[in-house]
């Protein structure tokens, strides 16, 4: 298994969980080795709750003003 994040190696790792329904509990997940990413159905779940949709419009602004540095300088 590859991580989502950086695509390393995933292995599975315990975790202790410390907000279970009853006490503390041990539970297996996969552990990026890279990263340190932690995936689970839990966390999965999350994410994919947390999705927004974006609305992209095909128009593009007209100026675009980058700062000072975008400032054409004559040579001397």
């Amino acid at each position: 298994m590859h991580c989502s994040r950086c695509h390393g190696l995933m292995l599975k790792d315990h975790f202790l969980d410390m907000e279970g329904a009853f006490g503390e509990m041990w539970a297996q997940s996969w552990r990026c080795m890279n990263c340190g990413a932690v995936h689970d159905a839990v966390i999965e779940q999350h994410r994919l709750g947390r999705q927004e949709k974006v609305l992209v419009t095909g128009s593009e602004p007209e100026d675009i003003y980058l700062g000072a540095e975008a400032f054409i300088r004559p040579a001397a």
